[in-house]
């Protein structure tokens, strides 16, 4: 009674307010016509928006975290579809290993990765490229990609496979026209996931990064320690607006609550 109870219900949607509030202002401030962080209470502008259209280093940054984090998202999946399928159907010696090893990017702050990271690659002289900063985040984002790929994978019905291979389909044909097409949601859901971390990536990013692949979150954080205007609510609003955007869309292609459930 008390689990489903008025006093439960009122407490939980005052934890949902607690939560959402900062983000409710944050998406108000955008729209004030002031020059100072300020909730407009007479009018509403754009004029932050335009101010963040016509700034070249927040478009710049914007458009290498699109590229910084479709290209990882990408090649998390190409690295975690093969993985979850060997997790998932055999049995050998490293198995438990080889999975520690993949998920273990989920133990380790971020803080203490981008360290490493920019040490590594300072040593190797190849700070700030885009192709390692890619690989970086690759290492984040695919035990994310992995965990609803090994949720697909679970409860795939492989007779279905057998049958194919038994009217001599070749184990290639059977995997892009039986096997993928049936788990197209866990890849594309574990694509999206991983888009969504890596586009929001700061605490590694902020180590590796270089001028010419200064990051959107980075860029945020540089602009904040200069100076704090409305233009930083506006570019909040539109990252939460795409951030919102993308889960409505993974959860109508896969489903958050089996989303919640694999990352268990």
């Amino acid at each position: 009674m008390l689990k489903n109870g008025p006093l439960a219900l009122a407490f939980n949607a005052l934890v949902v307010a607690f939560v959402l509030a900062p983000l409710v202002v944050v998406c108000l401030v955008a729209f004030t016509p002031e020059a100072t962080l300020t909730v407009p209470t007479a009018d509403f502008s754009l004029r932050w928006f335009r101010a963040l259209f016509e700034h070249a280093d927040f478009m710049q940054s914007f458009r290498n975290s699109l590229v910084l984090a479709t290209l990882s998202a990408t090649l998390a999946v190409c690295l975690a579809l093969p993985a979850a399928s060997a997790l998932t159907r055999y049995r050998f010696p490293g198995r438990e290993l080889l999975n520690g090893l993949l998920l273990s990017p989920l133990m380790i702050p971020h803080l203490v990765l981008g360290v490493a990271l920019m040490r590594f690659f300072a040593l190797i002289g190849t700070s700030g490229s885009l192709a390692w900063l890619v690989a970086s985040h690759v290492i984040v984002v695919t035990p994310y990609v992995l965990r609803l790929l090994v949720g697909s994978l679970v409860g795939f019905d492989r007779s279905i496979e057998h049958a194919a291979l038994s009217l001599s389909a070749s184990r290639a044909a059977v995997f892009f026209k039986v096997t993928l097409p049936l788990i197209v949601p866990g890849v594309f859901g574990g694509w999206l996931l991983a888009f969504i971390n890596s586009f929001d990536e700061l605490t590694m990013s902020v180590f590796i990064t270089a001028p010419t692949t200064v990051t959107l979150p980075v860029r945020m954080y540089m602009y904040a320690t200069e100076s704090i205007d409305p233009m930083m609510a506006a570019v909040s609003a539109m990252v939460i607006g795409l951030t919102v955007l993308a889960m409505l869309l993974l959860d109508r292609v896969y489903g958050l609550d089996r989303v919640l459930v694999g990352q268990r």
